[in-house]
């Protein structure tokens, strides 16, 4: 059976102009307001070219279909996410467990916060999980978690294995964004137990490393 060619996930043109600049970023406003209002799978670019008050071509001229549209949201959102990591996860926050427990809480609660803030924000997490063409932005964000929490890691703890630091960080941002997805699933629980519950499972196994490193 033939492979299916690629779909363009790219956008055509970036703006120059600042009109031009205008239309591109109207486009992905209305695209995420449409997204919040009908979810993914009813999302068209014909739908968004009727909010947005624009011609098909318009759209075109800078997206080739929904799914660039979507994979921009994608990738500003995790852009956003990922920002906050040196935010909160100083050097100082390795000091103790305690320190480490309020630092990952701190970290949760404000990724939670920002993608609750952003329009369509958990339509857009979604997408990137359940779309197959789009499931890159999210993986690829997610390597990138691991790198940065791996460097910090590895300043807090030298002696630490390599490999170990690495699962510890992959593991970290599987549990952050289920938790996430949960807090979006069900929105009477508190998002604050349920952060610092997952941020004290991880700053334990964390606390785990100053010991080895203790005994080594």
């Amino acid at each position: 059976m033939a492979k299916r060619p690629k779909l363009a996930l790219s956008p055509k043109v970036k703006p120059a102009q600042s009109r031009a600049a205008e239309t591109y970023e109207q486009l992905l406003t209305v695209t995420a307001q449409v997204l919040a209002d009908v979810g993914f799978e009813l999302l068209t670019t014909n739908l968004v070219c009727e909010r947005a008050k624009l011609s098909p071509p318009a759209l075109y001229r800078y997206f080739p279909n929904k799914y660039a549209l979507l994979h921009e949201l994608g990738l500003r959102l995790m852009g956003k996410q990922n920002a906050l990591i040196h935010q909160w996860l100083t050097p100082a926050a390795f000091g103790s467990a305690k320190k480490l427990e309020d630092a990952i809480t701190g970290l949760l609660l404000e990724t939670y916060d920002v993608t609750r803030e952003t329009t369509a924000g958990i339509w857009i997490m979604r997408a990137l999980r359940a779309i197959p063409m789009l499931q890159d932005v999210r993986l690829e964000s997610a390597r990138e978690v691991a790198e940065q929490v791996t460097a910090q890691l590895r300043q807090a703890f030298p002696k630490a294995a390599k490999e170990d630091l690495e699962l510890i960080s992959r593991v970290a941002d599987s549990m952050s964004y289920a938790a996430l997805e949960m807090l979006f699933d069900d929105p009477s629980l508190d998002a604050a137990s349920v952060m610092r519950l997952v941020a004290a499972s991880l700053a334990s196994h964390v606390a785990r490393l100053q010991g080895k490193q203790g005994r080594a």
